[in-house]
């Protein structure tokens, strides 16, 4: 009884409730008819907002008014990057990933950038920057046809007993990115950090290098992202990334991190990825129309942000 309580008292293990709970709702209104391949699709399409959701999760844990809105654009124009590199060659794919790799690092890398030598803030920042990474997109990307090399594709809706490998992977990378936050310097700096800039500056945490080091690695992030999304989706396309703006936020605060920075959670950001997948499938399932659907959703997200966040925000 104990360990139930202690686990029930975990921040994160609400997401996987709330994703639990919208699965058993659509098997049970369906006759338990798909409820296997309604979770190996759950998995396969989670990975992508569990990918940017770790980066956005870095940046948000600097503290309050930290956030990249710039991955939209990102996502867009690396996938563009990565599928011209690789022009459908097998032999490019890791090029391919590197560029891709490469170009979302220099966009968080320069987001930083803006937000130290303007003295502005991230929001600003990050959002203005999105605009003219999107206009490079459309410019590079208008009229671009190159498909994914079939090994890369196959790759990334590769199974295993049901299982996505890149799924797999994923839980892999998160499980890294916990213990870099909880064992690393770099982790426990972003965490002094975003519980106290000035503490942590006095302790000696090189304050403008981890929050450079953080914007980029969430760049990074949101470029291996799209090239991932171009290979599962079979091409590149400047909206490809489009719903990942609030899906990468929501997935923090729903998942346990506190919006006020200094306290982040990784397994949660498991458990409301597949949130917000099931729930899109729920929806579907129900019949419900395109434009109720996305009132409706947006209604349960900005709910469950406020139950899982709301408390938090305050010091």
């Amino acid at each position: 009884m104990t360990s139930v309580r202690t686990l029930l008292e975990k921040p994160w293990i609400w997401s996987f409730v709330g994703a639990v709970v919208v699965w058993l709702a659509t098997i049970g209104f369906t006759g338990g008819y798909g409820a296997g391949g309604m979770v190996t699709a759950a998995l396969s399409l989670a990975v992508f907002t569990v990918i940017v959701g770790v980066g956005q999760m870095f940046v948000i844990t600097l503290g309050p008014g930290n956030v990249d809105l710039s991955l939209p654009a990102n996502i867009g124009l690396a996938s563009a990057v990565a599928m011209k590199v690789m022009g459908g060659s097998d032999a490019m794919i890791l090029v391919g990933l590197l560029a891709a790799l490469a170009c979302g690092a220099a966009i968080g890398g320069i987001n930083y950038l803006l937000i130290w030598a303007l003295r502005i803030p991230p929001i600003i920042a990050t959002l203005s920057a999105s605009f003219i990474i999107q206009s490079i997109d459309i410019s590079y990307g208008r009229g671009l046809q190159i498909k994914p090399p079939p090994g890369f594709a196959d790759f990334t809706n590769w199974q295993v007993l049901g299982i996505p490998v890149l799924a797999m992977l994923t839980v892999i990378f998160t499980i890294g990115a916990a213990l870099a936050l909880q064992r690393m310097i770099y982790g426990r700096s972003v965490l002094a950090i975003g519980q106290n800039i000035r503490a942590a500056w006095l302790a000696g945490v090189h304050v403008g290098r981890i929050r450079f080091l953080t914007y980029t690695l969430c760049g990074a992030l949101g470029g291996i992202d799209g090239a991932l999304l171009a290979g599962y989706f079979r091409g590149a396309n400047v909206d490809i990334g489009n719903e990942y703006l609030l899906a990468s936020i929501a997935v923090v605060v729903i998942g346990g991190t506190s919006v006020a920075g200094g306290k982040a959670n990784v397994p949660g950001v498991w458990g409301a990825g597949l949130f917000l997948v099931l729930l899109l499938t729920m929806l579907n399932t129900f019949g419900v129309s395109a434009g109720v659907r996305l009132v409706l959703t947006g209604l349960i997200i900005v709910g469950v942000i406020t139950a899982a966040g709301g408390e938090k925000a305050v010091r």
